[in-house]
């Protein structure tokens, strides 16, 4: 009679895909819709100061649903499968030994408003997958700056100019991966490229999930 109730009780409460409303896999992301997920080619996106940047994928279909549940409605365990398409592209470029990830941060009234970064989350989940090592003390946003989508790249330059501080005394002595969602201009990166450069800081690569 109990293990009827727990079937019961699976049966009624099977999480469901986000994407396309089955529940066979009980999960947020089944199989066939992470599938669908495609990566783009295995090079630099483009290079800023020196240091590459990549993009694992294009912000459409399936991809920009993962990004904006997570981002915007709050669905925290799409973290996870965020995570492992960035893992996974990022595991074909081959480039050896531990990073310190660098989810890049957000101001805290952004984060009182939000409730979480999301960025936070992912890279949580994608140190634990790829063995590398979180810290989020390295760079602080100081500058409540506006939302990025609407601003042209001068614009966006502006907006970010002097918006992060490098406390080097969390440098982990290990090679910095920034990790973002997208990548449009590549202002935001350029930024904190320049303020760890700044410092002394040089061994820097940049991830970002996806791009226009």
């Amino acid at each position: 009679m109990i293990k009827f109730f727990q079937s019961l009780l699976d049966l009624i409460y099977r999480k469901k895909c986000y994407f396309c409303g089955k529940s066979k896999e009980s999960v947020k992301m089944c199989s066939e819709c992470y599938q669908e997920l495609n990566f783009s080619e295995v090079k630099p996106n483009r290079i800023i100061n020196g240091v590459n940047i990549y993009s694992c994928g294009i912000y459409e279909k399936n991809l920009q649903k993962l990004i904006r549940g997570l981002k915007y409605h709050k669905q925290k365990g799409l973290a996870f499968y965020l995570a492992k398409f960035m893992n996974e592209y990022f595991e074909q470029i081959n480039l050896e030994g531990k990073f310190q990830v660098v989810p890049v941060p957000l101001h805290k009234n952004r984060v009182k408003k939000r409730k979480y970064n999301h960025m936070e989350i992912v890279a949580e989940e994608y140190c634990r997958m790829s063995g590398n090592i979180l810290n989020v003390n390295l760079i602080k946003r100081i500058k409540d700056t506006k939302p990025q989508y609407k601003l042209s790249r001068p614009e966006r330059m502006k907006n970010l100019a002097n918006a992060f501080v490098v406390e080097k005394e969390n440098d982990l002595m290990l090679p910095v991966l920034i990790i973002d969602d997208i990548c449009t201009t590549g202002t935001t990166f350029e930024e904190m490229i320049n303020v760890l450069k700044a410092n002394g800081i040089n061994d820097i690569v940049c991830l970002a999930s996806s791009s226009p």
